[in-house]
């Protein structure tokens, strides 16, 4: 009878134990998706990408609701806060390798070199690349500015044509919230926007 008893009781918070377990777990995974979803939406954000943002800021949302309705139910359970907390960390790790690996959005790359640059300028070109080159004057003598807008998902393969023929140059890569080529408005637009604006705003006949 002792034993039986004692096998219940063990058996009872074996069941206990894993539910906890299991429930850390949870905590831990849906804090990870949580954390990683709330880092892509700032990224979104910051390129202008609305939309998708507020749709990812839904789910990040509601997966937060259920993260913390589970720590309420079990605020005597530290193994919880410590999933909480980790869950969190992990989160930032993963949001960032997420967001490298979708490679949203466009870079600006920045080439200095003092080498002849026609044929580094050739080889970006026939890549496909839109490049701008600009003469310059630096602390040891004449240089070339190559200016280019690249999706970030090409960075390395242009990084690799610049190494190639060009391994002493020195680049520089910054982030961009737009890049568009300007479309011009046709005079035959510009002169019926101006007469519109002519009978809208101009003195009426009698």
């Amino acid at each position: 009878m002792i034993y039986v008893n004692f096998y219940a009781i063990m058996t009872a918070v074996m069941i206990e134990a894993m539910g906890l377990i299991e429930g850390a777990l949870l905590i831990f995974l849906a804090r990870i998706c949580d954390v990683s979803l709330g880092t892509v939406r700032i990224v979104l954000l910051a390129r202008g990408r609305r939309l998708e943002a507020s749709l990812i800021g839904f789910f990040e949302s509601l997966l937060w609701i259920i993260v913390t309705a589970q720590i309420i139910k079990h605020l005597a359970s530290p193994i919880y806060y410590v999933a909480f907390a980790g869950g969190f960390a992990c989160g930032n790790y993963v949001g960032l390798v997420l967001e490298a690996k979708l490679a949203l959005g466009n870079v600006v790359i920045r080439v200095i070199t003092r080498q002849e640059p026609e044929t580094l300028i050739k080889a970006l070109r026939d890549e496909g690349f839109i490049v701008t080159t600009v003469d310059a004057q630096g602390r040891e003598g004449p240089i070339v500015i190559i200016f280019a807008v690249v999706e970030r998902k090409r960075i390395e393969r242009f990084l690799s044509i610049v190494y190639q023929y060009s391994p002493q140059s020195f680049y520089t890569i910054e982030d961009v919230r737009e890049a568009k080529k300007v479309v011009p408005i046709s005079r035959y637009g510009d002169a019926k926007l101006l007469d519109f604006l002519r009978k809208l705003f101009g003195p009426k006949r009698k």
